[in-house]
């Protein structure tokens, strides 16, 4: 991602241009945490409306498109690291004018400078292709967030089963708020991105283009929905082997309850104050007590084993 604050230019070549030059022949003006002063430079060269320029320097912006008499104007906002919870979006704001890309953004995007790059190749060579190739790259963002997704997805499982502690419901639930997150994302980003294939009015290959990157977008909310719905299960499948394991450990308690049961009840009969107990003053009372308090017992806890109540 770019950090530095520079306005730079490309000719359908792939060479540097100086977009200030009258007939210039570039294509693709991109500005990246620019000055005021480098703005003003920008505002007097290119006739961006007010209110597009307002979105674009505005951080908090969703993806969104607008149509204007002298261009059309696309924020699109994708993932910075789909791996990765830190820095969670960046935003590339797109002035399409015709023969001429500007794209302005705070910071630069994680594929900016891969599409700057392949600039001047045979399919990259105008100011429609350029857009395709951005729009491509921040929609693949998804599928990698998704990929990512679904390996935490595959391990939480694992943790699940082997009935491991570490794994908490807040942890199913710290996922899915993510998950709606993304979701939300994306669904924004295929709106903006099917108005501006319903109003631009392009050649056919270049719509064609603009379909793939509406379809990539729109398979991706597809999959983030089946995920959504296989992050419930994973929860209810949790749900379920907690109250399965509580159940277990409450059948235990009360088997061993069900065991001391008779031998509390024969304790307290021999407990009772009465004078004429024959076991009382008999020699071997005290080990008949025990015996019989074993025998009960094993007699119980083996019963309870043949019936695997225990």
């Amino acid at each position: 991602m770019l950090c530095g604050r520079m306005i730079r230019a490309k000719a359908h070549s792939g060479e540097a241009c100086d977009w200030q030059k009258p007939d210039s022949g570039c294509i693709w003006v991109d500005a990246t945490g620019v000055s005021p002063d480098e703005l003003a430079l920008l505002k007097a060269h290119f006739q961006m409306h007010p209110l597009a320029l307002e979105d674009a320097l505005e951080p908090g912006h969703w993806s969104r498109y607008e149509q204007y008499p002298a261009h059309e104007f696309l924020t699109f906002r994708t993932l910075v690291k789909p791996t990765s919870t830190d820095d969670f979006t960046e935003r590339l704001s797109l002035f399409v004018f015709p023969g001429t890309l500007l794209t302005i953004s705070s910071a630069g995007t994680s594929y900016l400078d891969k599409v700057w790059n392949i600039v001047g190749r045979e399919s990259v060579n105008t100011a429609l292709e350029i857009m395709y190739e951005l729009l491509d790259e921040g929609a693949q963002t998804f599928f990698k967030y998704i990929a990512s997704f679904e390996e935490g997805l595959d391990a939480a499982e694992e943790r699940i089963f082997a009935q491991r502690r570490d794994h908490s419901p807040a942890d199913v639930f710290e996922r899915k708020h993510r998950l709606a997150q993304v979701r939300s994302l994306a669904s924004e980003a295929l709106n903006a991105v099917m108005l501006l294939n319903r109003h631009i009015t392009v050649e056919r290959a270049d719509q064609i283009r603009l379909h793939d990157v509406q379809d990539t977008l729109s398979r991706a909310t597809m999959r983030l929905d089946a995920l959504r719905d296989s992050l419930r299960g994973l929860l209810d499948l949790q749900l379920s082997l907690q109250s399965q394991r509580m159940n277990e450990v409450m059948r235990t308690l009360a088997a061993v309850s069900t065991v001391f049961l008779p031998l509390t009840f024969l304790a307290g009969v021999w407990g009772m104050n009465y004078q004429y107990i024959p076991e009382l003053h008999w020699k071997y009372g005290y080990a008949f007590a025990w015996g019989c308090f074993l025998l009960v017992g094993i007699a119980l806890a083996l019963y309870f084993k043949r019936r695997r109540w225990w």
